[in-house]
């Protein structure tokens, strides 16, 4: 099973970090309403970014990476996907 660290656009052009096995899946329930609370007062969101990963464990650790980084830092990551 493949395991995925993310990053969403929120409407407010905030970026929102997370984890999951199906991030497309989890676009549309961030957009649903059934997301993580911080999104759910800034939709829509879009997936910007999405990292493969063999193991959750790694997942994981990418996404704590990920909220460590400036907004400059996450732009730059994302325009060079």
């Amino acid at each position: 099973m493949s395991h995925f660290a993310y990053m969403l656009r929120c409407a407010d052009n905030s970026l929102y970090c997370g984890y999951s096995v199906d991030p497309v899946a989890r676009e549309k329930a961030h957009n649903s309403g059934k997301g993580a609370k911080y999104t759910r007062s800034r939709l829509p969101v879009t997936l910007v970014y999405s990292e493969k990963f063999d193991d959750k464990s790694s997942a994981l650790k990418r996404e704590a990476s990920l909220k460590k980084l400036t907004h400059k830092q996450k732009e730059e990551l994302i325009q060079q996907k």
